[in-house]
């Protein structure tokens, strides 16, 4: 994980500059395995919060306010009993363990003075936070692991707290950076630079790991095999002194890279060059605002992917079910082809009555309709009389021709259906915000998809949600529609007749305007809004994609249609590339 020791040992030090002599004011637990500590000092308050989830362990002063259960779990009233009032004295690191022990002067029940230890635990899985008294024995912990979960190193009141089990690894505090070196080159076999410098220092992440294995080997021009591996050796030195020195002077600097779409991929102390320019590298003020920025992105992220994961489940077993529904219409559609057949056997039969006895099983009759006259053989039932016969087939055609009409309606439909839920899915697999989650699916609750529940979204909030907005490069406005009830509101009645419609073309996708006030956009806009539909579509990750666009007074929604299907005359296609660079570029 990127918050490794280094890392750890660089906040320890923020930690210490800001909150050493606070106060604790107030203890909160937001969940079972979150706290924040509210510390008082002499140039003010700050939220030092503290996590223990497996995915994102973490402590840090935060900016964000979190909520809170209405009745306090008993383990914050224990924390608030013990720490109310207590003054953090100290922050401590062993070695470059990814643990911080908090010291705190507290006051008993009986006013007597004492000290409390706060050991907060980053350790992935195993992360914990656990309360030990003055004994170095455990009061409590966010995680009790008993002799069933563990059978090496207990967490459980009353017991004496023991360090997690030591790693074989050289500390960068201690040992040489020429000493390190070796003993990683011992083990380097000619792949995997990273993973044996991951294997033999203490207190470093895998992407810092990275780094240096890409620093080692970058713009090496030496043929001679000794030489070359002797001027990694010298580099590999380096690397290893740069982070001793880091560690041991507190010389790091927050770095968050992010992907090329803003999406936070990872952290570190040290510049990260290894992904080119595939990423951008943002330099941090501190390492809790990292910390804060970070983890508050990737948790919302999570919950957008939560909700997301939920609707597109439902979604995709819906489009299945419609899908399979389709396919057995089709096949009753198919059997209502032989209704013509049996029209002409009954008006045969009906016409040739005294050629046919009761308990007849066939009979061949000229077929008058066919202009060779041709003969066809007609089943009967031999319980029926020659007339009842006739009017059973005639039954059966009408039958037959009631089932046409009615399947080829419900196949519109459900094609309709189809498109409108494709179209959703796609919508969801574009949002990048939870409010966009939260309106596609109200949508689909107004549709009766889902369930409507007591705990409604408010329509306030989902109406604050804008559309995408871009200029073109001369200057014309392009709004993008972020669901269905926008894309029917941008194009049916915030825009004007003369402005212009873009859409994929036979692909689900946002509705794309552009307005003109009057003006003739140039080819370079009419591209430019091609390029930004043809991003915001299904169709994001191809080439040539063809985009449909006429003016808004062409596009026009059927009665009873679904939110965001519109039909259109009179357009023209563009081909274009979805671009993400031309769309950043453009975005407003």
């Amino acid at each position: 994980m990127a918050l490794d020791g280094i890392f750890l040992s660089c906040l320890k030090k923020e930690l210490k500059d800001k909150l050493i002599d606070g106060k604790v004011e107030k203890i909160y637990q937001h969940s079972r395995e979150e706290l924040t500590f509210v510390i008082r000092t002499k140039l003010g308050s700050y939220k030092l919060f503290m996590s223990a989830r497996a995915n994102s362990p973490r402590i840090n002063i935060t900016e964000h306010i979190l909520e809170n259960p209405k009745t306090p779990p008993m383990l914050c009233m224990l924390f608030r009993k013990k720490l109310c009032g207590a003054r953090l004295i100290d922050i401590k690191q062993m070695h470059l363990e990814r643990i911080l022990f908090l010291d705190f002067d507290a006051t008993d029940e009986i006013g007597d003075k004492t000290r409390f230890t706060l050991a907060v635990e980053i350790m992935g899985k195993h992360s914990n936070i656990i309360l030990l008294d003055e004994n170095r024995r455990i009061v409590d912990s966010l995680k009790r692991v008993g002799s069933d979960i563990s059978s090496k190193r207990l967490v459980l009141p009353g017991i004496e707290y023991k360090m997690p089990p030591a790693q074989d690894k050289k500390s960068i505090l201690e040992v040489s950076a020429d000493s390190i070196a070796c003993n990683i080159l011992e083990k380097y076999h000619g792949s995997g630079l990273d993973k044996d410098i991951l294997m033999t220092i203490q207190g470093v992440s895998p992407i810092v790991c990275r780094e240096i294995e890409y620093n080692v080997f970058k713009n090496i021009n030496i043929a001679n095999q000794e030489e070359a591996l002797k001027y990694q050796k010298e580099k590999l030195v380096s690397q290893v002194k740069l982070l001793s020195d880091i560690a041991k002077n507190n010389l790091g600097i927050p770095y968050m890279i992010k992907d090329l779409d803003g999406k936070p991929l990872d952290f570190s102390f040290i510049e990260i060059n290894q992904y080119l320019e595939l990423a951008e590298l943002v330099k941090y003020e501190t390492f809790s605002r990292l910390l804060d920025d970070y983890y508050f992105e990737y948790d919302r992220f999570l919950r957008i992917r939560s909700r997301e994961h939920d609707l597109i489940k439902f979604i995709n077993s819906y489009i299945e079910r419609l899908n399979k529904k389709i396919g057995i219409q089709y096949l009753e559609l198919q059997k209502s082809t032989k209704k013509d057949y049996t029209r002409t056997c009954a008006d045969l039969i009906n016409a040739n009555l005294y050629r046919i006895n009761k308990g007849m099983t066939h009979i061949e009759l000229e077929n008058f309709y066919d202009l060779n006259n041709s003969v066809i053989s007609i089943k009967l039932d031999p319980l029926l009389s020659p007339s009842e016969n006739a009017q059973k087939y005639y039954k059966d055609y009408k039958k037959l021709k009631t089932a046409e009409i009615v399947l080829k309606e419900q196949i519109s439909y459900a094609k309709k259906e189809l498109v409108y839920m494709e179209s959703i899915l796609d919508l969801l697999n574009r949002a990048e915000t939870e409010d966009e989650i939260l309106t596609i699916k109200q949508e689909l609750i107004e549709q009766g998809y889902i369930k409507k529940h007591n705990r409604n979204i408010k329509n306030n909030k989902l109406n604050s949600l804008k559309p995408l907005e871009f200029k073109s490069s001369n200057g014309f406005k392009i709004l993008v529609g972020r669901n269905n009830k926008q894309n029917d509101y941008l194009t049916l009645k915030q825009s004007s007749k003369n402005d212009i419609w873009f859409h994929v073309k036979d692909i689900p996708g946002s509705h794309t305007i552009m307005y003109v006030e009057g003006k003739k956009p140039q080819r370079e806009d009419l591209m430019e809004a091609a390029c930004i539909s043809s991003y915001y579509s299904k169709a994001r990750q191809s080439s040539q994609v063809p985009v449909d666009y006429t003016f808004v007074k062409n596009v026009s929604k059927p009665s009873g249609a679904k939110p965001g299907m519109v039909i259109y005359v009179n357009n023209k296609t563009i081909f274009t590339n979805p671009d993400f660079n031309i769309v950043e570029k453009l975005k407003i």
